[in-house]
């Protein structure tokens, strides 16, 4: 904690709020960028235009696409189950925020009361709330599939728990070799082991240990959060739209924001592991809590700009080859690699 202890408990209180409104409407604002950049980055991938007419080069295309789907007429099929079925969307997006609560965004703020830390809620088992958060956004999508009382969106929900079950094994694992080798679950304390050039980030300090523990977690995050080539719940081709095949207007839109909602969160992890979070490439060169925030959402943006990039570059996965991956490919690399970061800790 870099809290001090100046602070009076109102400070201390407000400063939380002001936290969580800040956090909250931040990656809101974000998410909602991100539907458009996936649409520009897709077009540009594909050799189209994209979005351009709504605002100069399309740059206000998220704001007519959120006014549509508030106008869009609500539907609800008439064998669904109606309280699970509004709750679905709810339970999907929600997960995704809350593992913001966890992740230095910056360095501690100077104020005229004392030193705030730039995170919400600085836990000392903050990648265990991690693991334990991202684990509950499968809930949502399996309760629109069953509510829905549509086998197609049925089929959605089936998969993207096997899907879950399958990868979240490996990503455990994957981080469970980091913890072994940084001694603490708290992302601050992490954060602060990377400071100092760029060659101090746990990808290349801990080479190449680390670095195979990223790779299964990146691929392991791409199913958990069902993106291609992992995408089997929603599969098009075989399952309409899956298991938001019902669903329309708002609620069906919150479930896309969840997705690069989670998108955003998995990237933020990973950066906050693996590249130094927040820290500097450059050591002391531009840093501070404002070009911490920078270097964060800078680093996070690339490992979106990967995910959107895979996403319309490898075909789907099918569901034995997706099984086969994880089963068969990634947890037996995440065992070997925690062996040998054990051997290599005891020798």
């Amino acid at each position: 904690m870099h809290e001090i202890g100046t602070l009076s408990p109102t400070l201390l209180l407000i400063s939380h709020a002001l936290k969580v409104v800040v956090v909250f409407t931040a990656t809101l604002l974000l998410v909602a960028l991100l539907t458009l950049a996936e649409r520009r980055i897709s077009a540009f991938i594909q050799d189209r235009l994209g979005p351009n007419r709504v605002g100069p080069q399309g740059i206000l295309q998220p704001i007519a696409d959120g006014i549509k789907n508030f106008l869009k007429e609500e539907t609800y099929p008439g064998r669904a189950s109606k309280v699970f079925f509004l709750l679905a969307p709810a339970l999907s997006i929600g997960p995704a925020f809350v593992t913001f609560a966890v992740v230095p965004f910056a360095a501690p703020l100077p104020t005229p009361w004392g030193l705030v830390d730039m995170i919400v809620a600085d836990l000392p088992i903050g990648i265990l709330y991690v693991l334990a958060i991202a684990g509950l956004g499968v809930y949502g999508i399996v309760m629109a599939g069953w509510s829905s009382n549509n086998k197609y969106a049925f089929l959605g929900g089936l998969r993207a728990s096997a899907q879950i079950v399958s990868y979240e094994i490996p990503s455990v694992l994957a981080l469970l070799s980091v913890v072994m080798i940084v001694g603490t679950l708290n992302l601050q304390t992490i954060n602060e082991m990377q400071a100092g050039w760029f060659w101090n980030w746990l990808i290349f300090d801990k080479f190449p240990f680390v670095f195979i523990a990223f790779s299964i977690f990146f691929v392991a995050s791409l199913a958990e959060v069902n993106r291609a080539p992992f995408d089997i719940p929603e599969a098009e081709s075989e399952l309409v739209a899956g298991y938001h095949t019902e669903y329309s207007g708002m609620k069906f839109a919150l479930f896309f924001l969840a997705e690069y909602a989670n998108m955003f969160a998995v990237s933020a992890v990973a950066a906050t592991l693996f590249l130094g979070g927040w820290n500097s490439p450059f050591g002391d060169f531009l840093s501070g809590p404002l070009w911490g925030v920078f270097w964060f959402v800078s680093k996070g943006m690339f490992f979106i700009f990967i995910q959107m990039w895979l996403r319309w570059t490898l075909p789907r996965l099918r569901v034995d080859q997706l099984m086969y991956v994880g089963w068969k490919v990634l947890t037996p690399f995440a065992f070997v690699n925690i062996i040998a970061v054990g051997l290599w800790l005891i020798l």
